[in-house]
């Protein structure tokens, strides 16, 4: 059974950092397809980052240059560093797994940026 925990989330200021963690549990980690999510209240569950089995990366235009995701494969963990965070950037941030037609999906970590 794949079960994806985050951690990480929390209030911070306008300009300031945060990184987030999923820990996945089962044998499938290294070679799917990780990613991040978001979703701000009223609006829809949105992209923010994935990373392939291989390291590939894309990125939202609107996160591009200020957060990077990364992952470790012998910790069964992917990471988003957040820097340079935006009242805009306030969400619940969720993160994700794809391995074949099957999607796994964490519980959610609150993300609060302050003006």
């Amino acid at each position: 059974q794949v079960q994806l925990v985050e951690s990480g989330g929390g209030l911070v200021q306008a300009g300031g950092s945060l990184r987030l963690s999923c820990v996945v549990s089962g044998s499938i980690f290294s070679i799917a397809v990780m990613g991040w999510y978001r979703q701000a209240p009223g609006k829809q569950r949105d992209l923010v980052a994935t990373i392939t089995s291989r390291g590939s990366t894309n990125y939202a235009d609107s996160v591009k240059g200020r957060f990077t995701i990364s992952r470790d494969n012998a910790k069964n963990t992917v990471y988003l560093q957040m820097n340079s965070l935006k009242p805009e950037d306030t969400a619940v941030y969720y993160c994700y797994l794809a391995f074949g037609p099957k999607n796994y999906w964490g519980q959610g970590t609150q993300v609060t940026v302050s003006s």
